[in-house]
């Protein structure tokens, strides 16, 4: 087998060596810096897609983070209210579970919370027109982030759809996106992460 001197000689990890997991974890780094470029391009992705509603859901996104932006919510809050729909593409039965999986190592348990959670509690505004139930948040009731997660979507998340609202364009974002996704404060990569970045 030819083997490339950039790369790991194991074949299978049971027979990694201390050498080969330096040759990996000197490609994570760099990998690692380009996961805000990755994300903001899958962001993208969101651009032109209506789905019926009245603007685009990059636009929903825009909308969602600049109107949480000028509320004075600060950075992490602000890249939670921005990415909260990113899963809309993948995730199309699920896509709450999806964007908050993507911030959980970068924001607090508060704003993964919140991001994984908002689905059900944004249907407090429609599931009774599409024959669900639109009280199907108070199951959550209680709980300590209840009242952060309703007022996110009462805010913020329900109120950007204004085909009107002068959104900040996404390369305001960008450094926020760049700075919250830079240090993983929840991963069991953050040391390594850590590391890497010196």
């Amino acid at each position: 087998m030819n083997h490339q001197p950039d790369r790991a000689r194991f074949s299978a990890m049971e027979h990694g060596t201390q050498a080969d997991w330096k040759i990996i974890s000197g490609h994570f780094a760099d990998f690692a810096k380009g996961l805000p470029a990755r994300v903001l391009t899958h962001l993208q992705l969101l651009d032109g897609d209506y789905g019926g509603f009245p603007v685009d859901r990059l636009e929903h996104s825009l909308q969602t983070a600049t109107r949480a932006y000028r509320d004075g919510r600060d950075e992490a809050y602000v890249v939670m209210a921005l990415l909260h729909d990113i899963g809309d593409t993948l995730g199309t039965f699920n896509h709450p579970e999806i964007g908050a999986a993507m911030l959980r190592p970068f924001v607090s348990e508060q704003l993964h919370w919140i991001a994984n959670t908002h689905g059900v509690f944004q249907g407090y505004y429609f599931f009774h027109y599409i024959g669900g139930d639109r009280d199907m948040r108070e199951s959550y009731r209680g709980h300590p982030h209840f009242e952060a997660c309703a007022e996110f979507c009462e805010k913020y998340d329900q109120a950007a759809f204004d085909p009107k609202y002068d959104s900040a364009p996404l390369s305001f974002f960008e450094p926020m996106v760049g700075r919250v996704f830079a240090r993983p404060i929840t991963s069991i990569y953050a040391k390594a992460a850590a590391e890497a970045a010196g």
